[in-house]
């Protein structure tokens, strides 16, 4: 599962959510999950807009409703990208924008997806 933290208000992080729903439409199923949660203050209504304006059809809504989540995570900035194992276990982290659905990002992370399927 590839958990990111972001928000609607944060231009990075807007930037690279389509290339989020590009990577779970690629590689996504019952062993990868692109996971998006929102900080959003203002609750599912921002990220429900912004979903719409920008064609985001892949990715399923999450919020978190207070900073528990950011703090749980060791959240420092945003977006924050945390790869995380079927056992909870963090095998990577990365703090700042990335393009998902680059062909360097798909390969990488579907090499990970057959390794855990052996």
């Amino acid at each position: 599962m590839l958990v990111n933290i972001w928000a609607t208000w944060c231009p990075p992080c807007r930037e690279e959510m389509p290339t989020l729903d590009a990577l779970q439409a690629r590689l996504g199923g019952p062993n990868f999950h692109v996971l998006p949660l929102s900080i959003d203050r203002a609750g599912l209504e921002p990220v429900r807009r912004f979903y719409r304006e920008t064609g985001i059809r892949n990715l399923d809504l999450y919020i978190a409703e207070d900073t528990r989540a950011m703090l749980a995570l060791a959240v420092v900035g945003l977006p924050t990208t945390i790869l995380i194992d079927r056992m909870g276990r963090e095998h990577g982290r990365l703090a700042g924008p990335a393009e998902w659905n680059s062909p360097e990002a798909v390969a990488q992370i579907s090499a990970l997806i057959n390794e855990r399927k052996q």
